[in-house]
């Protein structure tokens, strides 16, 4: 009897092993998360905030600012669906696809470079009519420049960032349409922190700012996202993610709200730079969101 339950205990224990190198609490995984992205190369933050329980709150650098890259789109559509409520627009609005946009430099105009194999289909509809729903769902779902340049001329940047400090984003700031090259040279370029991100996403998440139809609307663009190679990469393929991202050259970004398949959701940010490989940055930013995915899952 004895020599059997010694055999169980060798058995038992690899298993055991296994477990007890999972965090076990949620100051263990922020612990990890940290050193995690201590060893890597670049310029790191992460906002989070579990939407169930609010003593499970994460920041690191959530305030050092970052180039928005296309993080900037999801308050453009937030300002959309506020003016939608205002009942200046109408989301099933008619709206003429332009391919010529202002510098907020010096006024003079520029065009997108459209490229043959985009995935954005509104690149392609220049000339033809659209609704304000296809334009907002364009640029989140395939970040389409064009889209955003139409609708932030439609809003203005100012009144965007404006409506980002009604909701408690104190630092994200929405200056310009996207390929302002000229704004660019001179270092006028949209910028964000990883706070004010996740300010924006737990807002939408909880309906906090405006109505209930509309954010629901919103968040069903966010879930119908293309580009899934961050937050949602290694997360299995059921779980519902409502995520928009932004990557330039050097910077990988994503934001986004996780729903649990236990009715818990959170609200995640990760932003990088000074990135040397951006693919790697996009591998990085998949492991911390893993990592608090599994954390969730194990407890």
């Amino acid at each position: 009897m004895k020599s059997h339950l010694f055999l169980l205990l060798i058995v038992a224990l690899p298993l055991f092993v296994s477990c007890s190198s999972q965090p076990q609490t949620f100051d263990e995984l922020t612990s990890n998360i940290e050193e995690f992205l201590e060893n890597e190369e670049g310029t790191f933050a992460v906002a989070f905030k579990d939407l169930n329980n609010p003593d499970n709150v994460f920041y690191l650098n959530a305030d050092t600012l970052f180039h928005a890259a296309s993080t900037m789109k999801t308050p453009v559509m937030i300002e959309v669906f506020k003016r939608i409520e205002a009942d200046q627009f109408s989301i099933y609005d008619s709206i003429t696809v332009k391919n010529e946009f202002t510098s907020i430099v010096d006024g003079s105009t520029f065009e997108i470079d459209i490229q043959d194999d985009s995935d954005d289909p509104i690149e392609h509809m220049v000339g033809e009519k659209v609704t304000l729903y296809d334009l907002v769902h364009a640029m989140i779902t395939y970040s389409s420049n064009i889209a955003t340049n139409i609708l932030i001329e439609m809003v203005g940047a100012e009144e965007t960032t404006q409506t980002m400090r009604d909701m408690g984003a104190e630092n994200i700031h929405v200056l310009r349409g996207l390929y302002d090259m000229k704004a660019f040279d001179q270092g006028l370029s949209n910028r964000t922190t990883a706070r004010d991100l996740a300010i924006i996403f737990e807002n939408l998440a909880q309906h906090k700012y405006l109505t209930q139809e509309s954010n629901e609307m919103m968040i069903d663009i966010l879930m119908d996202q293309y580009y899934l190679d961050v937050i949602p990469r290694n997360l299995p393929d059921n779980l519902i993610v409502a995520n928009k991202t932004g990557s330039i050259s050097g910077v990988e970004h994503d934001s986004a709200i996780v729903y649990l398949q236990d009715g818990r959701s959170y609200v995640l940010i990760f932003l990088s730079k000074d990135l040397p490989d951006d693919e790697r940055g996009r591998e990085i930013g998949a492991s911390v969101s893993e990592m608090i995915y599994d954390y969730y899952v194990a407890n």
